[in-house]
């Protein structure tokens, strides 16, 4: 049992997180991260779609690592993550119908995922099932939470809700304040992310020094 919680397992899980955030440091995955997070909801399946895919993938490919040939292992990930993107895709379809339609294409684009490729290649690749494991859950969550952030943000100052539910009492309303439309607009996602990465890299390089 300690051994699967060595040092080194941990910081697998541990470092996507923070230190080596997908989002934050390595800027992978922007797309996505500001396509889905003008609603909360969409914000919260997407990271989790994408939590569950890295994580399996990563686990097929170490276990086949070894057989796959290297002049087509990339296509060998692609397969894998493919079929994985599929899988999920359909049971959003047949479970969330509607958070599936609001994802729309960007569900399927997960198979191009910058961060999926990126860790089956320098991780998945030579390492064993259980450290690439907690890779892909790591960095799926680091990706998640900075999507759940953003849209958070972005659903309470642009509608006053959350996951649907109305956060900002009618009092402010009838005081005279006023949703910030812009909130719902493509170009807030990169400021709001632009001042996460900012806040995050002021704080880690003050406590490195």
């Amino acid at each position: 049992m300690a051994a699967l919680f060595s040092k080194e397992n941990r910081q697998a899980f541990t470092e996507p997180l923070s230190l080596n955030n997908p989002v934050l440091v390595q800027v992978l995955g922007i797309c996505s991260a500001l396509a889905v997070t003008a609603k909360l909801e969409p914000a919260i399946v997407m990271g989790l779609s994408v939590t569950v895919i890295t994580a399996f993938s990563n686990v097929i490919v170490s276990l086949i690592r070894k057989t796959i040939p290297n002049r087509i292992r990339i296509i060998i990930q692609l397969v894998v993550v493919a079929a994985l993107v599929t899988i999920v895709s359909m049971i959003l379809k047949a479970f969330a119908y509607d958070v599936s339609v609001q994802l729309s294409v960007y569900i399927g684009l997960i198979i191009t995922n910058c961060i999926l490729m990126g860790r089956l290649e320098a991780f998945a690749m030579t390492n064993g099932p259980w450290q690439s494991f907690l890779d892909g859950i790591g960095s799926g969550l680091g990706y998640a939470w900075i999507l759940v952030v953003v849209g958070a943000v972005r659903e309470l100052l642009g509608n006053g809700t959350l996951l649907g539910f109305n956060i900002i009492p009618e009092a402010c309303y009838n005081a005279g304040y006023v949703n910030n439309g812009m909130m719902t607009m493509p170009a807030m996602s990169m400021i709001i992310l632009g001042c996460i990465i900012w806040v995050h890299r002021a704080y880690t390089t003050k406590n490195t020094k």
